[in-house]
């Protein structure tokens, strides 16, 4: 009986072997999508996906999709350590009437990054958000991405816990209803560079960060929003910024404080309001309907 055994036990062993040995290969380190690709596909450079969703599931933990043409890959929720990169390709999603990218990641593994570069994410004036981050992320990098036309925030970050750093560099944000980028969080603390951006007619606000949101602004230009830049209980410092064209340039409320150096404040319906810091004497404030005035000087020691 035993000898009649074996050689089914023999042969379920090499089975399981080989499904085990096809599911590891089913994930790749690096992917590609093209407008001309399936979702069929392994998601190689020569049979590529036609989305990022598509892709996603056959990419590995802290791999990268990569873009092979300039098309319009979908919307996508990420849920793992990923890097989506469509520099000079410059990758696109359209997402009327949802969010272009939600970032839902569980918890436990300490180290969950995502970035995003080279992609314009367009809302056609219905999509709720352009970047959503509800989940555990520990790094956001969006760098080269134009977000447009959602009706709530560019970006939000929503996450619960841990300390969560993010860098937005040389991205623009324009055209949405509600703020371009949302601090709102709740037990956390999120530690923001934004550097080379462009902010541009929200009709709310431009910048808005809430509690516990530690935010550097450089080298931006934040113009046409109802308040330019907004901390609301956040510690903002705002470096050579050109900030204008807004009915407020730069608020700092309840025990928010913006600090400014080297940056111009024109062109606003108000200059400055609530708690504002000027950290040097390389501000311009000046052609606003009313200036207003820093609250206090604080030069570096």
């Amino acid at each position: 009986m035993n000898k009649f055994h074996l050689p089914i036990r023999v042969s379920v062993f090499a089975l399981l072997v080989a499904a085990t040995c096809t599911l590891a290969q089913a994930q790749a380190t690096r992917t590609w999508v093209s407008g001309v690709g399936d979702d069929v596909n392994p998601c190689s450079r020569t049979a590529p996906c036609k989305t990022f969703a598509g892709a996603i599931s056959k990419t590995a933990t802290n791999g990268e999709i990569n873009c092979l043409d300039p098309a319009g890959y979908g919307s996508v929720t990420v849920v793992k350590s990923i890097t989506i990169d469509c520099e000079d390709t410059q990758g696109s999603i359209l997402a009327a009437g949802t969010t272009g990218v939600v970032v839902n990641m569980a918890a436990g593994d300490s180290k969950k990054a995502f970035r995003l570069r080279g992609v314009s994410i367009n809302g056609a004036g219905t999509g709720t958000f352009g970047v959503r981050v509800i989940g555990n992320l520990t790094t956001l990098t969006l760098q080269e991405v134009v977000i447009d036309g959602f009706v709530n925030h560019g970006v939000s970050i929503e996450t619960t816990s841990g300390n969560l750093k993010g860098l937005i560099d040389h991205t623009t944000i324009r055209n949405n209803s509600g703020h371009a980028i949302n601090g709102f969080v709740v037990g956390a603390t999120v530690n923001l560079a934004i550097t080379n951006a462009t902010l541009s007619f929200n009709t709310q606000n431009g910048l808005n960060f809430a509690d516990n949101v530690k935010a550097t602004i450089s080298d931006s230009v934040v113009n046409g929003n109802a308040t330019g830049i907004n901390a609301s209980n956040a510690q903002v410092f705002a470096s050579r910024c050109t900030i204008y064209n807004n009915t407020t340039g730069v608020n700092g409320a309840g025990t928010g404080n913006v600090r400014i150096f080297g940056s111009t404040i024109t062109g606003n319906g108000t200059g400055l309001s609530g708690t504002v810091t000027s950290v040097s004497n390389t501000n311009t404030i000046v052609g606003n309907t009313a200036d207003g005035a820093p609250s206090a000087f604080a030069p570096p020691v």
